[in-house]
């Protein structure tokens, strides 16, 4: 895999994702858009990587979105139509397109960590609303930088990031557009601990992955597929939910193997996720 906006590096079922372009505070160009579910999608497809690990390069995680992105660089002509009406249509596709980018990390099957370092700016934040667990160095800080441009978040923040931390909170942060530290994040529920350094925050999100790695995948996907449905849904929603999957998806054979693993002090030896055929030109379907 060649990609533009980062590097990917694949261990022991683990696929380190980093963005890869430090000199600019990896700011967020189209290309970026277009290959992050594009790699998100191999790498869960692959059914061989059972976690990834999201994480940067340079002083900043990511100074959010480039303005290049509200540019039609196939054309070479300003997203501005002829008309408000075509205008708003075309913006609204747009939008929705950016979304789905990241909206790609939650519907992966496998968990994604986001380690997350210096500046995490407008849709950098949006970014890491997205992963399932967030950490970061002590000199990270977080905004919601568009309110300072006279814009209103649209690309994922909000209905992510109000599960995520107290109302409350989340209004001041978007009405002020102020920065919030790591600290203050880690006590409000955004990120899970905080590191002195980037080498140690890399080494526990690294670590905690590979812990991950080690559990049954289809119990992993398992856990993601409940947490992101009770977070929508009610809890009479959830139960039935999670009875449904238990009933299609209850593996006796991994539970057997867990068991003989911890009684022997071995790691346990499961099974991987199925891999998908992600080529969208086979509209073949194959039922094994």
């Amino acid at each position: 895999m060649d990609f533009q906006c980062f590097n990917i590096e694949i261990k022991s079922h683990v696929a380190h994702v980093q963005l890869s372009r430090p000199e600019k505070r990896n700011s967020m160009i189209p290309a970026f858009w277009n290959e992050l579910p594009q790699l998100i999608q191999q790498l869960d497809s692959s059914g061989d990587v059972r976690v990834i690990v999201l994480s940067s390069t340079g002083p900043h995680f990511s100074a959010g979105m480039d303005l290049s992105v509200f540019s039609d660089e196939t054309e070479n002509t300003p997203i501005i139509s002829t008309s408000q009406a075509q205008r708003a249509a075309r913006f609204y596709d747009v939008v929705q397109r950016l979304q789905r980018s990241f909206t790609s990390l939650e519907e992966a099957r496998v968990p994604v960590l986001a380690a997350i370092q210096g500046g995490c700016i407008g849709a950098g934040l949006d970014l890491t609303t997205a992963c399932d667990i967030r950490y970061a160095t002590r000199d990270a800080f977080f905004t919601i930088f568009e309110t300072n441009l006279a814009m209103t978040a649209d690309v994922g923040t909000f209905p992510r990031i109000c599960k995520l931390m107290p109302e409350g909170i989340v209004r001041e942060l978007a009405y002020t557009g102020r920065k919030m530290y790591a600290n203050e994040a880690q006590t409000y529920g955004l990120v899970n601990a905080v590191f002195d350094t980037q080498k140690q925050l890399l080494e526990h999100v690294l670590a905690t992955a590979s812990s991950i790695a080690e559990k049954a995948p289809m119990a992993v996907y398992g856990c993601k597929k409940m947490i992101t449905h009770a977070r929508d849904h009610s809890v009479a929603d959830t139960l039935d939910y999670v009875a449904l999957w238990n009933a299609s998806f209850f593996q006796k054979q991994d539970i057997a193997e867990a068991m003989r693993a911890q009684a022997e002090k071995r790691e346990g030896v499961f099974d991987s996720l199925p891999a998908r055929n992600i080529n969208q030109d086979d509209d073949s379907l194959e039922i094994p």
